[in-house]
């Protein structure tokens, strides 16, 4: 799929919009004054796969901690504020990467134009975040209710203001909980500015539910050729919002992290234990760190044939299993030595 060009902007190390790769964020759930919490959470992430961290910055306290859990992480930090702009002018002197910020929300001119003088100094990328619970009232009262073309307004506006003060290090995202919803009015977005844009959708729900919401959700908006980072939003560990946005990226061919693991569903025809190998073959996958596709399929018959795009696969029989390469039939080997033989032809690749 084509992607629209936007504009290419430096978050810290990681570089979003252009012909770079569609990053990952996440977020802490930690509370921000506890640095080595924030810490632990954040390193966990990194070792998921994150590329960008955000942490709620509520006030002063939160901010004094920037400098420490800047120390210890590797990838950008993004600081969430909200209406008091003292807590953006603190959290940039104290390194932070980049800032989530609506500048029409904190205050006269003087205030907004410290902040946004302040970002063109250090060159810090302001991230414009409407959310469709949050719309101003004139803009719900203009096109009656809360609307994706009224969310839309309401972006411009905020960029309109930050582009006021000769500054477009921008991100701008748009946030609502309906699908349908988010995916108009991205399209609209999209269409009116060349900025990078953040997507998600927001309250989505459980690690089960939420991920199903946001992989459509998410998904059906890449797939329109928008977007330029991606965060995945779970009630749960925020580790889990990186492996399903990791999915969401794989499943449409837009990045490669590792193997790509596809199985069968099961059927009558499956004379083996397809799920248990299945699982122990996905997660024996995970930590090898290589760009093939890899199968598992339970029929013998149709298995090789139907899976014949895989770089390197198994199918069952009764007792037995295929190991077949790009659909050849390399070997026929016990049940029991499957997974050992496959995992060991997989490292020979």
């Amino acid at each position: 799929m084509k992607r629209k060009q936007t504009r290419e902007i430096a978050i810290g190390s990681v570089k979003i919009g252009g012909d770079n790769p569609i990053a990952i964020q996440s977020m802490c759930n930690t509370d921000t004054r506890d640095a080595k919490a924030t810490i632990e959470q954040i390193k966990r992430l990194e070792e998921e796969g994150c590329e960008i961290v955000r942490i709620a910055v509520p006030d002063m306290e939160a901010c004094n901690s920037i400098k420490e859990i800047k120390k210890g992480i590797k990838i950008p930090l993004v600081a969430d504020i909200h209406f008091d702009y003292r807590l953006a002018l603190k959290a940039m002197e104290n390194g932070i990467d980049k800032i989530r910020i609506n500048p029409g929300n904190i205050g006269n001119e003087e205030r907004i134009k410290a902040v946004i003088d302040m970002a063109k100094e250090r060159n810090i990328p302001i991230r414009i975040g409407v959310n469709s619970g949050s719309l101003e009232k004139d803009l719900v009262e203009k096109y009656g209710e809360v609307t994706p073309k009224g969310l839309v307004e309401s972006a411009l506006r905020h960029v309109k203001i930050v582009e006021k003060y000769d500054y477009n290090n921008i991100v701008v995202s748009i946030k609502a909980s309906n699908v349908p919803f988010s995916m108009q009015t991205y399209s609209i977005l999209s269409n009116e500015i060349d900025y990078p844009l953040h997507l998600g959708i927001t309250e989505a729900g459980t690690v089960w539910s939420g991920a199903i919401k946001s992989a459509v959700g998410i998904g059906s908006i890449l797939s329109m050729g928008i977007g330029d980072t991606i965060r995945v939003s779970l009630t749960g560990d925020p580790v889990e919002e990186v492996k399903t946005a990791k999915e969401i990226l794989k499943s449409l061919g837009l990045r490669r992290f590792g193997i790509e693991f596809v199985s069968c569903p099961t059927c009558g025809r499956t004379e083996v234990d397809l799920i248990s190998i299945a699982n122990k073959v996905e997660q024996e996958c995970k930590k090898i760190n290589k760009n093939l596709k890899v199968a598992v399929m339970g029929c013998a018959v149709n298995g090789p044939g139907e899976a014949r795009e895989a770089d390197i696969g198994i199918a069952g029989g009764k007792g037995y299993g295929l190991i077949f390469k790009k659909g050849e039939i390399l070997k026929k080997v016990p049940e029991e030595a499957l997974i050992p033989e496959l995992l060991k032809l997989i490292n020979e690749l």
